[in-house]
């Protein structure tokens, strides 16, 4: 089986061009900068728990807790392929570290500034 790629006509916002806009002037398709962090199990407590370590140990290496807007639970119960699958919606920023280097960058610019009033 070949993949394909398709061509989206997408406006500057990743939204289709063609995809009805609201009306109202009060409503709006809102730019929500979350991605699905998803852990799937056949046994949900396991899924639930392995999200739950991952959050810790983002938390941690973020310095402050992730922003999650969302969880979403999807689940297959079939006799097939019994399986649950829980997705953390997630801040594009916090998965990119934006929150360190914004600290790196601040602890850079305010020790930088001290040295030159103490130097002054």
């Amino acid at each position: 089986m070949s993949e394909k790629s398709v061509a989206l006509d997408l406006d500057d916002s990743g939204l289709a061009r063609g995809l009805p806009r609201p009306d109202h002037r009060h409503d709006a398709i809102q730019d929500v900068p979350f991605r699905p962090v998803g852990f799937r199990d056949d046994d949900l407590p396991s899924a639930l728990e392995r999200s739950a370590r991952w959050l810790r140990e983002v938390q941690e290496w973020l310095g402050e807790p992730v922003d999650v807007i969302g969880i979403h639970l999807d689940y297959d119960d079939s006799p097939d392929g019994v399986y649950y699958e829980v997705k953390l919606l997630c801040n594009d920023e916090d998965l990119a570290g934006a929150p360190i280097a914004v600290r790196a960058h601040e602890g850079t610019g305010q020790q930088a500034a001290g040295e030159s009033s103490a130097a002054g």
